[in-house]
């Protein structure tokens, strides 16, 4: 279950257990990344994969895969909010799985020329697309209060204010250019970690890649694209790895399976308004065993939800 360079991708068994790949089957992988889930679901039956990728190093990256699996694997530059109409482009109306993988992938985070980590110093850049402005162009040019905002609402930091005001500080004296440069800043300002938590950059880290990229914004949009494009009985598997991911996919199933939050613990859950699309598979989400947590560190965080179309299956000319 390995993509290019050997990687395997997190929760990779559960997710192809849960997509169940046939053959004659049609699958969308929204974010190819290093090709992992797309390599597993391959191998898993004799299907199609269309693998989504915003990153154009992750597509030129996969063209080796492509041949090797051709002409059952098509790689498509572009974004999975976007799936519905890539889908159409390429002449297919409806798919029975999609997988998304959200958040930095592995060949961009360990890449320090793309900015992603504080780990190797780098241009502080974060842009998956590699266009439109930069984490760089944000931390230097956006004012105080919107720096606060993004740091408290994208990476829950509690010293969000604190935070911008010490960059806001530190760019009068020279242009914040390198991830380096940043993190030493968010560390003065955050003060130490206890020896048992998260280095104190990886929340400001974190929430101004995903302000970057629009990660919250796309999530919306690619949850709303499978489930117009997963045919019935189709299935969506999501793994997340932060709560604010978790969150936004659980609130979105959960209102597509007719369900929102009850009032009191003790009370039904109540109908929606919103059309039912969807059953939910995992009330609670499965979460990666010790043995996958001890081998991958990253895996710790992650979160895997999956969804079923509602529907009378039926078969595709």
């Amino acid at each position: 279950m390995s993509g290019a360079g050997g990687h395997v991708p997190v929760l990779a068994r559960e997710v192809v257990d849960a997509l169940q790949p046939r053959d004659g089957g049609r699958y969308v992988d929204g974010t190819f990344g290093a090709g992992g889930y797309t390599a597993a679901m391959l191998d898993r039956a004799d299907c199609q994969v269309i693998a989504i990728d915003r990153d154009p190093d992750a597509i030129a990256a996969g063209q080796a895969m492509a041949a090797r699996y051709a002409p059952r694997l098509r790689l498509i530059e572009g974004r999975f909010g976007d799936m519905a109409e890539l889908l159409s482009a390429e002449g297919v109306d409806d798919v029975d799985g999609v997988a998304l993988d959200l958040g930095v992938s592995s060949m961009q985070f360990d890449r320090a020329e793309r900015g992603f980590s504080f780990r190797g110093d780098g241009p502080l850049d974060m842009r998956m697309e590699k266009r439109g402005p930069s984490a760089a162009d944000l931390v230097n040019e956006a004012d105080e209060a919107e720096l606060a905002d993004i740091f408290w609402r994208y990476g829950e930091e509690r010293r969000s204010r604190r935070v911008a005001r010490a960059i806001v500080e530190a760019r009068k004296v020279k242009r914040i250019e390198t991830t380096g440069e940043l993190a030493e800043i968010v560390r003065r300002a955050v003060g130490p970690s206890a020896k048992d938590e998260s280095d104190p950059a990886t929340r400001a880290f974190q929430a101004l890649r995903i302000a970057v990229n629009d990660e919250l914004g796309e999530l919306e949009r690619g949850l709303a694209a499978a489930d117009s494009v997963l045919a019935p009985g189709g299935r969506l598997a999501v793994v997340s790895f932060h709560s604010l991911e978790d969150r936004a996919v659980k609130e979105y199933v959960r209102a597509r399976a007719g369900r929102t939050p009850s009032p009191s613990r003790h009370a039904p859950p109540r109908a929606v308004e919103a059309e039912v699309t969807l059953r939910d598979l995992t009330r609670k989400p499965v979460l990666p065993t010790a043995s996958e947590v001890a081998a991958n560190p990253r895996a710790r965080s992650a979160r895997l939800r999956v969804a079923e179309k509602l529907g009378v299956p039926g078969g595709r000319a």
